[in-house]
């Protein structure tokens, strides 16, 4: 009879190695699930968006004195918005047309009077940001009732220009896909604050069909992935 015979095989794991492998595989993929809660909270935290950031600018300039208090429309300063991608900015020429006459010594706008005097742009900075793979133009939206304050906020009451909308994919796609709750009629696109307006049922579908939108292919990916 063999030596082998009736003895038995020495266990290879510890005992309790069963309790071990299930509660480490338990840990590992409550760690997982909780990394990517964590990054997709964090992707949407306003550290991320940049949302209520406020950047430091060459100028303070404030569009609660010149757009709510002065009443300038957006389109002085910002001359592009209906017919190309950027809204565009002002030069320092267009700035010193009313402050030549208005604030001509103010400490402030002494970059200003250098831009100018030197022929140097100022170098703004730039408040809202999108990713380079993302194509976007001021026109269309603003030529179909997309107010500023759809994406811009209350500019009319900022002191300070602040990013007011998260801008993510979500957020733009959630307009993209029910354009109609947010349209404005033509008087009201370039309104500073968002206009009180009763814009609903009958009202929205006169808006859609005077705009000639149709919610089919808004969300395609090439809209705004080209």
């Amino acid at each position: 009879m063999p030596a082998t015979a009736g003895m038995r095989m020495a266990n290879i794991f510890p005992p309790g190695a069963d309790h071990l492998l299930r509660t480490a595989l338990i840990l590992g993929s409550g760690l997982l699930v909780a990394g990517i809660v964590i990054l997709v909270a964090f992707a949407h935290s306003p550290y991320a968006t940049g949302q209520g950031r406020i950047l430091v600018q060459p100028v303070p300039f404030s569009h609660r004195h010149h757009v709510g208090d002065a009443g300038l429309d957006c389109r002085y300063c910002h001359g592009a918005v209906e017919t190309s991608a950027p809204a565009g900015m002002p030069d320092s020429a267009t700035c010193m047309t009313c402050h030549s006459q208005l604030f001509t010594d103010a400490p402030m706008l002494a970059p200003v009077r250098r831009s100018l005097a030197d022929g140097q742009p100022l170098r703004w900075r730039r408040v809202y940001r999108l990713p380079d793979h993302v194509y976007f133009s001021h026109a269309p939206h603003v030529r179909n009732g997309i107010g500023c304050t759809t994406c811009h906020g209350a500019v009319g009451e900022m002191p300070l220009t602040a990013q007011a909308t998260p801008m993510t994919m979500e957020w733009c796609l959630d307009c993209h896909r029910d354009p109609a709750p947010h349209l404005r009629p033509p008087e009201a696109v370039f309104a500073p604050v968002a206009a009180a307006m009763d814009l609903s049922g009958d009202r929205l579908d006169e808006l859609m069909q005077r705009y000639g939108i149709r919610s089919e292919g808004l969300a395609d990916c090439t809209v705004c992935h080209r």
